[in-house]
């Protein structure tokens, strides 16, 4: 059964350098649905809410809303205060697992979409693990993150491990490893940060953990992004920069130096599926045991 989706506000513009309003979003995610709904399909989704486009900021919504269609599902699961510390509490989160259920949450202002990395039957079971590349605020310094994220595959290959790369769409890259769902948190933690300590020594200067940015020197690979109740920007996600880009898989050998996440447009993003798929899709059915791996790690 489908159900209609009413677009309000078509034309207000949420990205105002660029003139590009609600209703191109809408167009734009109902086009790549059948390619992204299988990436949030039974993962508790977080809605990042862009009231007044990117001028008027954000402001996270885990608990569905009051007024959500009904037939919009949710799931409910304890979360925890950012740190740990304070009460937990029960939350009701929305899942976005059909193209009029994507759609709604454009209607609600969601511009790009954050799910869980495991799913509702496994909560404390990732399907990935996920390398975030974040660059210094430095010229020419994605051109060094895209070396670092082939640094980060050269390792993990190293390992017997297959990974899979894309711009995170906003100055980052990501790197997945999808997993069996076997391995705990604990356990995806621990091999990111195990990993990328080990790049960090070898090449210093070019990787860097350091959390403190005054500190930083080279690429942040970010472990601490494996966590329970951790979301990412999807596949096919557009992120709130200027100019719209999308979140878009590559090959790995496509991910050449003078690659810029701006290249990747909703335009370009249809494209690419159009013409060859969704080449994410192996994300979704890890068949890796990551037990291996870490045990190698920690010597």
């Amino acid at each position: 059964m489908t159900h209609e989706v009413k677009l309000s506000s078509a034309d207000r513009v949420l990205f105002p350098d660029d003139g590009i309003t609600k209703g191109e979003l809408f167009d734009y995610y109902g086009r790549v649905a059948d390619a992204l709904i299988p990436h949030l399909k039974d993962r508790p989704f977080t809605m990042k809410r862009w009231r007044e486009g990117l001028p008027g900021g954000s402001f996270f919504q885990k608990q569905a809303p009051k007024g959500m269609p009904d037939w919009i599902e949710t799931r409910q699961f304890r979360t925890w205060p950012r740190g740990g510390k304070g009460e937990s509490r029960l939350v009701d989160f929305p899942l976005v697992e059909s193209r009029e259920a994507l759609l709604w949450m454009v209607q609600m202002h969601c511009i790009d979409m954050n799910a869980w990395y495991s799913r509702v039957d496994k909560p404390e079971r990732p399907d990935w693990v996920l390398f975030d590349l974040d660059p210094p605020e430095e010229p020419d310094a994605y051109a060094l993150c895209i070396r670092v994220a082939h640094l980060v595959h050269g390792a993990l290959d190293a390992l017997g491990l297959a990974s899979y790369v894309k711009t995170s769409g906003a100055d980052g890259i990501h790197v997945l490893v999808p997993i069996t769902r076997r391995s705990t948190y604990t356990d995806t933690y621990e091999f990111a940060e195990l990993l990328s300590r080990q790049l960090e020594r070898e090449h210093p200067g070019e990787v860097t953990t350091e959390w403190l940015k005054k500190k930083r020197s080279g690429v942040l690979v970010d472990h601490r992004q494996n966590g329970h109740g951790k979301t990412i920007a999807s596949v096919y996600s557009v992120r709130p920069k200027p100019g719209a880009p999308v979140s878009t898989p590559l090959d790995w050998h496509e991910l050449t130096e003078d690659v810029r996440p701006r290249d990747f447009t909703m335009d370009v993003a249809l494209e690419r599926v159009a013409e060859r798929g969704d080449i994410f899709e192996p994300v979704l059915h890890g068949k890796q045991a990551l037990g291996p791996a870490l045990k190698e790690l920690r010597g």
